[in-house]
């Protein structure tokens, strides 16, 4: 439990990514520089961070995906459902060089 608190400042980030950035969608264009640019973007300097203060950590991981899902039927449609990889693959990316920064620093 306490490392899920841990986690919370973190993934909380991620929750306002997902749920806010969207609101920011107008048109097609818009929808694929959140989709394709920011919201990846702040996936893998959140999980940079958090593998850089807390180690490597799958579970961040794997909670970043399923964190987005619901956003898929919110504002979304199934086709958005490979973000849900495109996201957890930016969060491990970043997880782990975060470790190898944490590690180095050992």
């Amino acid at each position: 439990m306490d490392k899920l608190r841990k986690m919370l400042p973190f993934l909380g980030v991620n929750i306002c990514a997902f749920y806010i950035l969207p609101f920011r969608i107008v048109y097609t264009g818009s929808a694929i520089f959140v989709l394709l640019v920011e919201i990846p973007v702040i996936c893998f300097v959140t999980a940079l961070i958090y593998g850089i203060k807390r180690s490597f950590d799958l579970v961040y991981t794997l909670l970043v995906m399923l964190i987005f899902v619901p956003t898929i039927f919110m504002f979304y449609n199934e086709s958005a459902a490979i973000y849900i990889l495109i996201y957890g693959v930016h969060s491990l990316i970043g997880n782990f060089i975060g470790y190898l920064i944490f590690k180095s620093k050992r």
